[in-house]
């Protein structure tokens, strides 16, 4: 049996190392030294920019980065003025949280772990959690939403990012193979159901990761269910380059969530 935490931390530091994903590469001094001034701009999904209303005023606020080390959004919130863990599985991208930390005189603490297990923080450690596109890699997301407002204090936000369910209805790696645009898969999708042991071990390789698709019912009853209060919402896509969907649907979306008094 795959042990898919282990297997996608390998496959995350490999991508990391090999430098060619957006999501692993660290943001320059220029773009640290113009947040420090106030002005800056964080994703939480391709390529939309976050609300700035759904920061409030982030200066001197505890900010957990939830599984979104790489060099980009932990050190940004920094230099902003947030006090920022960064949470991640693979040991490489959070070097690279360290790197950009060290390079231009930020303090972000690092911690290594399992996005749907955050038990090394204490009940209300944080007042806001910074989670881009990431559930995905894991094959249970509940227990995220869950841990969120356990370690969040009341009226503490929850920013989240996360894949349009009818993405995982496709074979995109056979599309990149030049295959077409068809309905392959039932929902909910996870490649490990449907890979044979010699794809798997070809993708291992390549250092692909193993997704898993979520229900909107996961994602969005799944933070009700957990005491959040939905507050803002919007939808995202990819350049043309990156899916023939683009053309056709929204491939992403994100959520603002408030955590209600218990």
């Amino acid at each position: 049996m795959t042990d898919i935490l282990k297997y996608n931390r390998a496959a995350w530091d490999k991508q990391s190392e090999n430098a060619q994903s957006p999501w692993v590469q660290p943001v320059d001094s220029a773009t640290i030294e113009k947040a420090k001034s106030g002005i800056w701009e964080v994703i939480l999904t391709p390529s939309k920019n976050v609300p700035k209303t759904w920061f409030s005023d982030i200066h001197g606020k505890r900010v957990l980065c939830l599984a979104s080390a790489g060099g980009q959004q932990a050190p940004i919130l920094a230099a902003a003025g947030a006090v920022v863990t960064s949470f991640d599985n693979s040991p490489v991208q959070l070097a690279k949280d360290q790197l950009v930390a060290d390079r231009d005189g930020l303090t972000i603490e690092l911690v290594q772990g399992d996005m749907a297990d955050l038990s090394y923080f204490k009940d209300a450690s944080f007042d806001l959690i910074f989670h881009p596109v990431s559930n995905v890699f894991s094959q249970t997301i509940r227990p995220v939403w869950q841990h969120s407002a356990r370690v969040l204090v009341t009226n503490g936000r929850l920013l989240s990012g996360f894949m349009n369910p009818d993405f995982f209805l496709f074979d995109h790696y056979d599309i990149e193979a030049g295959g077409s645009l068809e309905v392959k898969f039932p929902l909910p999708n996870a490649d490990i159901e449907h890979i044979d042991e010699a794809e798997l071990a070809k993708r291992k390789a390549a250092g692909a990761a193993l997704e898993f698709s979520h229900s909107l019912d996961e994602q969005i009853a799944g933070q009700i269910d957990a005491g959040f209060l939905i507050a803002g919402f919007y939808e995202d896509r990819w350049d043309d380059t990156a899916t023939p969907l683009n053309a056709f649907m929204p491939t992403s979306m994100a959520t603002l969530a408030v955590k209600t008094a218990v």
